[in-house]
Order: C-alpha cells, then structure tokens, then sequence
C-alpha cells in the first residue's frame, strides 16, 4: 500500500513539473557588458538545482576527509575498549570453569589494558566497575588457589576502588566485594572475620538473604547460638528455606540454646528467648523439660513445658514419632514423684482412652507404682513390658516390675525381671 501511494506521488510530481516546464515561456536576462545572455527560467533552475548539489555533496566530501583522523581515533578507542572487555570476560569463564590461573592472567590482562587505555586514550566511563570486578576476580582465583596474600592484595584493592565515589560508582559493587570477602572469611573457617565484614555493610544490605545466609553459617560457627536462631528466623520468614527446612535448622538452633545453660535461671533465660512457635515444637519442649530435670529444677515448670506435646501425642497419637514418645515419657517419669492430682487424671485418662498404648500403660503404671497402688501397677507394667521394644523405656518397664517383686518377696520372678532388664544393658 506504501508503495502504491508513493508511486501515485511520483507521477503528481511529474505531472505538476510538466505542467509548469512544459508551458513556461519565462526568460532571464544576464547583462554582462558587453554582452548580453539570455536563459530559460527551466534552464536557470535546472543550473541552481545542479549547482546545489554539487555544493553539497563537496562540503559533505571535505566533512569526511577531515573526520578521518577523528574516526581512527575512534576506532582504535573501540578496539582497545574491546580487547579489554574480551579480557574480563574470559577470566569469567576460565574462573567458571575451574582454569584459576588462567582466569587470574586474564584478570591482570583485563586491568592492564584499563591502564593502557588510560594513559593513552582518555577516561572509561565504567573502569571503576571494571577495575573492581577485575580485582575481585583476581582475588577470587587467589582464593581457590589458596594464594591468601594475593587475594588480601587483590581484595583490599578492589575495595579502595570501591570506595571511591565516581560518576558510575555503583554502591552493589562494593557490597558484592564485602560479600565475596565474608565468604572467603568463612572458607578460612574464620568466623570472626565473617562476622566483621557483614557487619560493614550497610543496614539495608545485612538483610538481604545472601547476606543472611553468611551470617547464619557465621554464627554457627562461632557457636552464637541466640545470634544464629535471630537469623535463621529472619530466613525463615524471607522464605529462604523450604518450611521443613527452616523448622529443623529453628528446632536445632533452639535446642542448641537450651543446651548452653548450665543452672536453671540459663535455662529459663535461654526459654524466655524463644518465640511461641519454637517453645510449642514437641523436641524443643521435651528438650527443655529434660535438662529442667537434669539441672535439678522446677519439676512443675517441666511438666508445664511438656503440656503442648502431651496434648498432642493424646489427641493425635501418629503425630510425635516413636523416638519423641520415649523421650517424652521418660521426662514425665523424672517428676512423677512430685506430680499433682490434675496431672496424674490426665495421665489416667489417656490411657483409657487409648489402652492398648504402651507408653501410656507405663506412665500410668508408674504412677501408680509411686502411689503405692502395686497390683494396679504391675499389670500395666507387664503389658507395656511385653508391647515396648528393647531400650531405655523396656529395662525401666522390667526393673520396675523387679522392684514390686521384691515389695511382695517373690525373689524368682523379681530374679527373671532383673535378668531381662540386665539383658537390655547389654545388648
């Protein structure tokens, strides 16, 4: 259609000047003493039109051969400007695929060539960005060739480079330098030094999720914990981790907390420190509970901490796995002495309404072995006994049952009773 139109165009054009030319009967006269010329108006435009154009295309002639210098300058600019990217990037891709040395020659090579087209050429708008990464790069084929002293060197260069606050300077730059530099710190096993330079960034910075992760890896291994669990926390709700993931690195670095304290007001501290979510997880809780007990505290306060698990594993049975039912029992078995009548209807309760469980019939019948009811007693013990598989919870079943043996002097079953129990250290 574009082309029918211009093609119309053309033949108005052609029209329209054959029209004016072909009629036009208009001279101009040239007086030139002596002489006198005289000319056609057709003729005298066609000379302008031609005479135009020649001009023209001289000046645009003259234009060009002047340029020429310009244009070489230009293009020996652009092939320096070359080389000197193609140099950058292939010590990226030698770094990337594992060939050190040649990456770092060709980093050296990428920061030479800066150097040349300085001198001799003028100002890259982006060689301070080029000149970081180049030093980043040399300094990260330094790390993997375990060369510590040129990658400092490289590194403390790239961030006066960094530093310097230029038309192109890019703050990310700097902060990927310090970021590169922490977790060089933390391949050194270095967590201290980790710690400083995350610490260095700005505030905006230290919260994004490389960061983050840095930081955690970090705190574990300078075994701050409560630092650690703050971080893994803030992971956790960036979505860094799958949410299995991040409840298990939250459940270890809380259970880790309360391993640290060594009296009861620690580990009421370290308790306090944990969220809702955390102090509600049935392996932080039994956690907790037990090293109550083993410090030698508040057995109440214990049986409160187990009270979340303990609603769970009765109302959903499948819910805690064999091993946190064991451990769970066993800590409530650490207070029955001092248990108080609500706890002891929550215990009975549970087992009738699941009889057949045979952590509920051992709670129960030590319950009822602390309150002396032996017949009660020796009958859910012997059916726990019988149901529970070999460990902890059987050899306390069957040494249980020994003991009410001997309270009612019968000698050759308490004998058969220690026996099973002693078989059980063994294995």
């Amino acid at each position: 259609m574009r082309a029918a139109l211009w093609l119309l165009a053309l033949f108005g054009i052609a029209a329209a000047v054959a029209l004016f030319a072909g009629n036009n009967q208009g001279t101009i006269t040239v007086f030139w003493p002596p002489w006198r010329v005289d000319l056609s108006l057709n003729l005298v435009l066609l000379l302008l039109t031609g005479a135009f154009a020649l001009l023209h295309f001289a000046l645009r002639g003259l234009s060009a051969l002047f340029s020429l210098p310009k244009q070489a300058r230009q293009w020996r600019t652009q092939q320096k400007e070359r080389a000197l990217h193609a140099a950058l990037l292939d010590a990226l891709s030698q770094l990337l695929a594992g060939r050190f040395s040649r990456a770092r020659r060709s980093a050296l090579a990428a920061l030479a060539q800066e150097r040349t087209f300085a001198a001799l050429e003028g100002h890259l708008p982006h060689a301070q960005q080029v000149r970081v990464l180049s030093h980043l790069l040399a300094a990260e084929s330094a790390q993997a060739l375990q060369d510590r002293p040129a990658r400092e060197a490289h590194l403390q260069q790239a961030l006066n480079e960094s530093a310097v606050q230029g038309v192109m300077g890019s703050p990310e730059t700097r902060e990927g330098v310090q970021l590169r530099a922490a977790r060089w710190s933390l391949d050194d096993r270095d967590a201290p030094a980790a710690l400083a330079r995350l610490e260095d960034l700005p505030q905006g910075a230290q919260r994004r999720t490389l960061a983050l992760r840095l930081r955690l890896k970090a705190a574990r291994l300078d075994r701050r914990t409560l630092e650690a669990l703050e971080t893994a926390r803030l992971l956790a709700k960036h979505r860094a981790f799958s949410d299995a993931a991040a409840r298990s690195i939250v459940r270890g670095l809380a259970t880790e907390l309360l391993s640290g304290a060594h009296d009861p007001t620690q580990l009421l501290r370290a308790w306090a420190k944990l969220e809702t979510a955390e102090r509600e997880m049935p392996e932080v809780a039994i956690h907790a509970a037990q090293r109550l007990v083993a410090l030698d505290g508040d057995l109440a306060l214990a049986r409160a901490w187990l009270l979340p698990a303990w609603e769970s594993m009765v109302a959903h049975p499948n819910s805690l796995s064999e091993a946190l039912r064991i451990k769970l029992a066993l800590a409530l078995d650490a207070g029955l002495d001092s248990v108080d009548a609500e706890w002891l209807a929550r215990i009975e309760a549970a087992q009738l309404s699941n009889p057949r469980d045979p952590y509920l019939q051992y709670l129960a019948g030590m319950a009822c072995m602390k309150r002396q009811l032996w017949g009660k007693s020796q009958q859910l013990l012997t059916q726990a006994g019988l149901a529970l598989q070999k460990g902890d919870l059987h050899r306390r079943v069957w040494q249980a049952l020994a003991q009410l043996a001997e309270a009612r002097d019968d000698f050759e079953e308490a004998s058969a009773a220690w026996k099973r129990a002693a078989r059980d250290d063994s294995i």
